[in-house]
């Protein structure tokens, strides 16, 4: 089920909305409701050996699956502040370096509810005196080269296609 289909009335007014629509529109009170997607920020986060790190999800969606480091932009954040967040939170790392690798759709599936999501991939460096750790949604940590990273271990179709990206730019793994 996706967001839209749940709109049956008027949040405003409460009028019978009809039909499930893109975008929701009143016919009573004129009042027009996007349902845009969600923004995610993700890092492959390149550690001092030149491995990248990834998590292994302790959650559904993508349980015991392969990911990124990140996750939602919260209101008021940009991408890259809610990925230092999200980097400090699920691998207790703070990052030197923060680069746009590439943008991706996703269906996040949570709830019963299928969320458009656009996922936001960067490439980011782990500062010199820090050390992961396994932190909120991680089940555990994993160090690879880019060449021993298969697709069909990560969570995401849209992990995939930013791996895909970084596997074309192997010289934005170097220093």
């Amino acid at each position: 089920m996706q967001p839209f289909e749940l709109v049956k009335y008027c949040p405003r007014c409460g009028h019978p909305g009809g039909a499930p629509a893109i975008p929701f529109k009143c016919t009573s009170c004129q009042l027009t409701l996007f349902f845009n997607p969600t923004v995610s920020a993700s890092a492959f986060v390149v550690l001092a050996d030149g491995h990248l790190l990834l998590i292994r999800r302790a959650k559904n969606p993508g349980k015991g699956l392969l990911g990124t480091i990140g996750g939602f932009v919260d209101r008021g954040e940009t991408a890259e502040e809610a990925l230092r967040r999200e980097i400090r939170e699920e691998v207790h790392l703070e990052v030197d370096t923060i680069e746009y690798l590439t943008s991706s759709t996703n269906n996040y599936v949570y709830g019963g509810i299928t969320y458009p999501v656009l996922d936001l991939f960067f490439i980011c460096r782990a500062a010199p005196a820090s050390q992961p750790q396994v932190g909120d949604g991680v089940d555990s940590l994993v160090s690879r080269k880019i060449t021993d990273i298969q697709e069909d271990e990560m969570a995401f179709d849209s992990i995939k296609t930013a791996l895909r990206a970084l596997n074309k730019h192997p010289e934005k793994l170097r220093d």
